[in-house]
Protein backbone atom coordinates (compact mmCIF):
# COMPACT_ATOMS: atom_id res chain seq x y z
CA UNK A 1 0.00 0.00 0.00
CA UNK A 2 1.20 3.46 -0.96
CA UNK A 3 -0.28 6.99 0.26
CA UNK A 4 -1.39 8.62 -2.74
CA UNK A 5 -2.32 12.05 -1.46
CA UNK A 6 -4.10 14.06 1.21
CA UNK A 7 -7.59 15.75 -0.26
CA UNK A 8 -8.87 18.54 1.41
CA UNK A 9 -12.60 18.70 0.75
CA UNK A 10 -13.58 22.67 -0.23
CA UNK A 11 -16.52 24.90 -1.11
CA UNK A 12 -14.52 27.99 -3.31
CA UNK A 13 -12.29 25.81 -5.33
CA UNK A 14 -10.86 28.01 -7.74
CA UNK A 15 -10.42 30.49 -4.73
CA UNK A 16 -8.13 27.42 -2.63
CA UNK A 17 -6.84 26.19 -5.74
CA UNK A 18 -4.98 29.47 -6.38
CA UNK A 19 -4.03 30.13 -2.77
CA UNK A 20 -1.92 26.64 -3.23
CA UNK A 21 -0.71 27.56 -6.56
CA UNK A 22 -0.05 31.33 -6.72
CA UNK A 23 0.71 31.79 -2.60
CA UNK A 24 2.00 28.72 -1.48
CA UNK A 25 3.64 28.48 -5.16
CA UNK A 26 3.15 24.39 -5.19
CA UNK A 27 2.78 23.24 -8.69
CA UNK A 28 -0.04 21.12 -10.04
CA UNK A 29 -0.21 18.21 -11.62
CA UNK A 30 -2.19 19.90 -14.59
CA UNK A 31 -4.09 23.10 -14.42
CA UNK A 32 -7.64 22.83 -13.13
CA UNK A 33 -8.86 26.20 -11.65
CA UNK A 34 -12.43 25.12 -11.82
CA UNK A 35 -12.26 21.84 -10.49
CA UNK A 36 -13.35 19.64 -9.23
CA UNK A 37 -10.61 17.76 -8.67
CA UNK A 38 -6.23 19.09 -8.76
CA UNK A 39 -3.21 17.53 -6.88
CA UNK A 40 -0.04 19.87 -5.94
CA UNK A 41 3.03 18.91 -4.98
CA UNK A 42 6.49 20.53 -3.59
CA UNK A 43 9.94 21.00 -5.61
CA UNK A 44 11.50 17.55 -4.69
CA UNK A 45 8.81 16.33 -2.84
CA UNK A 46 6.54 12.91 -3.76
CA UNK A 47 3.70 13.28 -1.00
CA UNK A 48 0.69 15.12 -2.77
CA UNK A 49 -1.93 17.70 -1.54
CA UNK A 50 -5.09 17.64 -3.75
CA UNK A 51 -8.24 19.38 -3.62
CA UNK A 52 -11.76 18.57 -4.23
CA UNK A 53 -15.09 20.40 -4.66
CA UNK A 54 -17.21 19.51 -1.63
CA UNK A 55 -20.61 19.81 -3.75
CA UNK A 56 -18.98 17.54 -6.49
CA UNK A 57 -18.26 15.14 -3.84
CA UNK A 58 -21.31 15.40 -1.35
CA UNK A 59 -23.06 14.24 -4.79
CA UNK A 60 -21.73 10.45 -3.70
CA UNK A 61 -21.50 11.01 -0.17
CA UNK A 62 -24.60 13.38 1.02
CA UNK A 63 -23.58 13.83 4.53
CA UNK A 64 -20.34 15.95 3.05
CA UNK A 65 -23.32 18.83 2.03
CA UNK A 66 -22.90 20.63 4.98
CA UNK A 67 -19.54 22.50 6.08
CA UNK A 68 -17.33 21.97 8.53
CA UNK A 69 -16.76 23.61 11.85
CA UNK A 70 -13.22 24.10 13.46
CA UNK A 71 -10.40 22.90 12.30
CA UNK A 72 -10.43 19.59 10.32
CA UNK A 73 -7.45 18.95 8.98
CA UNK A 74 -3.36 20.53 9.39
CA UNK A 75 -1.35 20.62 6.37
CA UNK A 76 2.27 20.51 7.14
CA UNK A 77 4.88 22.15 4.59
CA UNK A 78 8.59 21.60 5.56
CA UNK A 79 10.68 24.70 4.11
CA UNK A 80 14.38 25.46 4.34
CA UNK A 81 14.27 28.94 5.32
CA UNK A 82 11.32 29.95 6.83
CA UNK A 83 11.62 33.45 7.36
CA UNK A 84 12.27 33.65 3.66
CA UNK A 85 9.22 31.71 2.86
CA UNK A 86 6.63 33.88 5.18
CA UNK A 87 8.03 37.40 3.29
CA UNK A 88 7.24 35.78 -0.26
CA UNK A 89 4.17 34.10 0.69
CA UNK A 90 2.69 37.41 2.71
CA UNK A 91 3.77 39.34 -0.27
CA UNK A 92 1.48 37.33 -2.30
CA UNK A 93 -1.68 37.91 0.01
CA UNK A 94 -0.88 34.96 2.61
CA UNK A 95 -1.88 36.34 6.34
CA UNK A 96 -0.11 34.42 8.93
CA UNK A 97 -2.09 33.58 12.29
CA UNK A 98 1.18 32.25 14.16
CA UNK A 99 4.99 33.15 13.93
CA UNK A 100 7.38 32.42 12.64
CA UNK A 101 8.34 31.22 15.98
CA UNK A 102 10.07 28.44 17.73
CA UNK A 103 8.04 25.00 18.48
CA UNK A 104 10.85 23.26 19.86
CA UNK A 105 14.30 23.37 19.95
CA UNK A 106 14.84 21.80 16.43
CA UNK A 107 11.98 23.40 14.83
CA UNK A 108 10.51 27.02 14.15
CA UNK A 109 6.71 26.82 12.73
CA UNK A 110 4.29 29.65 11.48
CA UNK A 111 0.57 28.81 11.18
CA UNK A 112 -1.83 30.33 8.12
CA UNK A 113 -5.56 29.41 6.68
CA UNK A 114 -6.26 28.27 3.07
CA UNK A 115 -9.43 30.02 1.77
CA UNK A 116 -11.19 27.11 3.19
CA UNK A 117 -10.12 27.21 7.05
CA UNK A 118 -7.92 24.66 6.80
CA UNK A 119 -4.71 25.06 8.88
CA UNK A 120 -1.43 25.80 6.98
CA UNK A 121 1.45 24.76 9.67
CA UNK A 122 5.28 25.64 7.63
CA UNK A 123 8.10 23.87 9.37
CA UNK A 124 11.97 24.70 9.45
CA UNK A 125 13.74 22.11 10.99
CA UNK A 126 16.85 23.15 12.60
CA UNK A 127 20.21 22.00 13.35
CA UNK A 128 19.83 19.60 16.89
CA UNK A 129 22.07 21.55 19.54
CA UNK A 130 25.61 20.09 19.81
CA UNK A 131 25.73 19.27 16.37
CA UNK A 132 27.29 21.35 13.15
CA UNK A 133 27.29 20.84 9.59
Amino acid sequence: MNLAQIRLLVADFPRCYRFYRDVLALKPQFEAEDGPYAKFTADGGAAGIALQDRVQMSGMLGELAAEPTGYRSLVVLRVDELDRYCEEITARGAVLVNGPAPMTDHLRVAHLKDPAGNLVELQEWLEPRGRSA
